[in-house]
């Protein structure tokens, strides 16, 4: 099963001052829920119940959360991110994508084949950090640079990058 880290990360490696998305990149949402169609979707606890109301019919969420009756409508409740993975290979899972928030970032790390990441020109300075990315262990698929408009407030690039191990296991 492919897993995919799908996020968007200041200039200074960043996904949130501590609540939310610090920015509204329309372009990078539309990609976002596209990409995230029919998925399985690995989210912490935290980012989770801030994205109530987000998930469509035929995504499903696996919330990783160290409470143990934690419900989870349409989907299921994780205690490790191997719990996690082993729900969704279990189901079938052909692949499944990592949404957030920071902690789940660092440990679905070591699993990622892809990472799908929108670098966002700004600095926020604090806050939540993606984890760090060895760049020698992945290779640039795509990359696409978007300038700051009258609906982005800031230029961005989304770029796609598998890592180098898996493509030589494929």
């Amino acid at each position: 099963m492919r897993v995919t880290l799908i996020a968007a990360v200041s200039s200074d490696g960043f996904i949130s001052r501590g609540h939310g998305i610090p920015w509204h990149l329309p372009e990078d949402v539309r990609q976002f829920r596209t990409w995230c169609e029919g998925k399985w979707l690995i989210v912490g606890r935290r980012t989770f119940a801030e994205m109530q109301g987000w998930f469509r019919p035929g995504q499903t969420p696996v919330v990783v959360t160290r409470q143990q009756t934690y419900e989870v409508p349409g989907g299921h409740a994780a205690g490790s991110m191997d719990a996690a993975l082993a729900i969704a290979r279990t189901a079938g899972a052909d692949e499944c994508g990592v949404i957030g928030g920071g902690g789940v970032y660092a440990e679905a790390m070591p699993f990622a084949d892809t990472l799908i990441l929108t670098r966002v020109d700004t600095l926020l300075l604090q806050g939540v950090a993606f984890p760090p990315i060895i760049e020698s262990e992945w290779r640039t698929l795509s990359l696409r640079h978007y300038d700051a408009d009258a609906v982005h407030a800031y230029s961005f690039s989304i770029r796609r990058m598998d890592r180098i191990a898996a493509i030589a296991a494929h």
